[in-house]
C-alpha cells in the first residue's frame, strides 16, 4: 500500500486490520496520494517530520474498531522532539506533561478525584477503548499547524463517518473549534459532548467544570457498557507497555 507513512521515509505501517478494513481505500485516494507525495518532498527538503512514520497511525492501532467507546479528538500533533507518538494530546513517560494535558488531568480529578500520573502517556486509556485520534496526523518541527489542509483532515473524517455508521451510543469529546468541525459528521445516534479546549488559553472559558468524563460514563453505563477507567499507571508500567511487542 502507498501509504503516507511511507512518504515519511519509513514503511513499518502499524494499522489494526478492523480499522485497515474500513478506511484503507482511502488511502490510496488521489488526494492521500498527493499527501504521500508532499511529505515526501518535505523529508526531501529536511523536514523533521513528527510522529516518526510507524507511530502515525498509532491511534487506530492502539484503539480497534469494534472496541471504541470513546472518542477524542484532537488537532495535530505536538510539535517538540520526542514529543508525538500517535496519540492526541499524549507524551512518552519521562518527557514533561504538555500544559493542555496537564488541564486535562485537573479535570479528571475535579470530576472524578482521580490524581494525575507521574507521565503524560495515555496509551492505557487507549487499550481501555478510548480512541486518541488527531484531526491532522503529522506535524513539522517546531511548526504547528504545518500539515493542516494537506488531506488528513479527509482521513479523519472517514474515520469519523465509519464510526457513526457501523457503531452506535458512542460517547464524542469534542474540545475547541476545530474538533467540533467533525461533529457535523455524526446523525445524532451518540453522546457528544462539547467544550472549549483544554489550552492554557482556553480551559477557564468552560473546560474546567464540563464533568465530560463522569458524563461519558454515566452514559456508558445507561448504555449497558463498562465505563472507562480514566485512572493511569505510574511511568514504569506504562514504560512497560510501550516495550511489549
Amino acid at each position: 500500500m502507498n501509504t503516507p507513512p511511507e512518504a515519511a521515509g519509513d514503511d513499518r505501517v502499524r494499522l489494526h486490520p478492523s480499522w485497515k478494513a474500513r478506511v484503507g481505500e482511502h488511502l490510496l485516494q488521489p488526494k492521500m496520494r498527493e499527501l504521500a507525495d508532499f511529505l515526501r518532498a518535505r523529508k526531501a527538503a529536511g523536514a523533521r517530520i513528527y510522529p516518526p512514520g510507524p507511530r502515525i497511525f498509532a491511534a487506530l492501532d492502539a484503539t480497534p474498531f469494534d472496541e471504541v467507546k470513546v472518542v477524542i479528538l484532537g488537532q495535530d500533533p505536538y510539535h517538540g522532539p520526542g514529543q508525538a507518538h500517535g496519540l492526541c494530546f499524549s507524551v512518552a513517560p519521562g518527557l514533561p506533561v504538555p500544559p493542555s494535558l496537564q488541564n486535562i488531568y485537573k479535570e479528571i480529578q475535579a470530576d472524578l478525584g482521580i490524581p494525575p500520573p507521574d507521565h503524560g502517556c495515555l496509551l492505557p486509556w487507549a487499550r481501555r477503548g478510548v480512541l486518541l485520534l488527531n484531526a491532522v496526523l503529522t506535524v513539522e518541527d517546531g511548526q504547528p499547524g504545518a500539515h493542516q489542509g494537506k488531506g488528513w483532515e479527509g482521513f479523519t473524517d472517514a474515520v469519523v463517518e465509519a464510526l457513526d455508521r457501523e457503531r452506535e451510543g458512542l460517547v464524542f469529546m469534542l474540545w475547541g473549534s476545530y474538533a467540533q468541525a467533525k461533529g457535523k459528521l455524526l446523525r445524532g445516534r451518540h453522546c457528544v459532548l462539547r467544550a472549549p479546549h483544554p489550552s492554557p488559553l482556553s480551559a477557564h472559558r468552560g473546560f474546567f467544570g464540563c464533568g465530560h468524563f463522569g458524563k461519558a460514563n454515566r452514559w456508558l453505563a445507561g448504555a449497558g457498557l463498562a465505563p472507562v477507567d480514566w485512572s493511569l499507571p505510574g511511568r514504569a508500567e506504562v514504560e512497560a507497555m510501550l516495550a511489549a511487542p
